[in-house]
């Protein structure tokens, strides 16, 4: 059916709204980072600086807090991708039976609000550390990235699980019937063939990480991260340093999924030029042409 002049208006306001919902704010901040008034403001525009910038990369507290995110989120990745990995295989090899119950006691750290999952992470390690004399692990950094970890490790595990659904097991099988141990086929089959969930994992899980703030305030202790920085801030007023943050943190954001977009892409073509120069040797083969080279 092709859509009356009625329609059209109404899609094109709706897609108007939606994008203005989507990245009007962005584009606030955006515009106020190099505005020169001392407060965020759009219009009018009284003068282009970099200023903003400048105070915001000289805010000891902010850069402070910007550094306790990066080492946070780091380790978060390394335990939560680990974590995942290990469940999203458990989750395919027990039985259909007990699956259910599995994947209902795996997610439900996910269902669970972030304030209950901060408060009762500092409650169990002091008296878990109290009661076994290792009270140094009662620190700020241990308690956010263990309490982190314990819901942002569901979220590795559904996007590994998803690829793994897809997993050819006969290969596994072919493997083991060659003599491959299990750690062989593991290291060279499963591995290679999880990477990419890996990877999407360790980036969801790094940005879990570093926007989170329900679980933070509670576990972080007398540190601080940016998010409870930002979160003092705000309280205080917005300031365009804040801005200027919003707009770096973006473009950050962009450069890392264009270059893993190339990177993709590139990764891509490489596997069709060699699964096109595979299918072209065999086809030589049966009929004794020339081999050509692989690409």
């Amino acid at each position: 059916m092709i859509p009356g002049p009625f329609q059209r208006v109404m899609f094109a306001l709706y897609t108007v709204i939606f994008f203005l919902y989507l990245l009007g704010p962005l584009a606030v901040m955006a515009v106020s980072a190099f505005n020169t008034p001392q407060y965020p403001q759009v219009w009018p525009i009284e003068g282009l600086t970099l200023d903003w910038f400048a105070a915001l990369f000289a805010d000891q507290d902010m850069m402070t807090g910007l550094r306790m995110s990066l080492w946070i989120g780091l380790l978060v990745v390394c335990i939560s991708v680990p974590i995942g990995l290990a469940g999203a295989i458990i989750m395919t090899q027990i039985q259909p039976r007990v699956r259910s119950l599995y994947y209902l006691v795996v997610v439900s750290p996910v269902l669970t609000p972030g304030i209950i999952i901060g408060i009762s992470t500092v409650v169990f390690w002091r008296q878990f550390t109290g009661q076994t004399g290792t009270r140094f692990l009662y620190d700020g950094v241990v308690l956010t990235v263990l309490g982190q970890a314990s819901f942002i490790s569901a979220y590795c595990m559904l996007i590994i699980l998803a690829r793994l659904q897809r997993f050819d097991r006969s290969q596994e099988e072919a493997a083991l019937d060659l003599g491959a141990s299990y750690p062989q086929v593991f290291h060279h089959i499963l591995l290679p063939f999880l990477k990419p969930a890996l990877a999407s994992a360790a980036v969801l899980a790094f940005l879990s990480s570093f926007e989170n703030y329900n679980t933070t305030t509670f576990a972080i202790l007398s540190d601080k991260t940016l998010t409870t920085v930002l979160a003092g801030r705000v309280r205080q007023g917005s300031t365009p340093a804040i801005s200027a943050l919003a707009v770096v943190i973006v473009a950050v954001t962009v450069i890392g999924a264009i270059a893993y977009e190339i990177y993709k892409r590139r990764a891509d073509a490489a596997a069709a030029r060699r699964q096109r120069a595979a299918l072209e040797a065999e086809e030589a083969e049966l009929t004794g042409a020339p081999t050509p080279a692989m690409g």
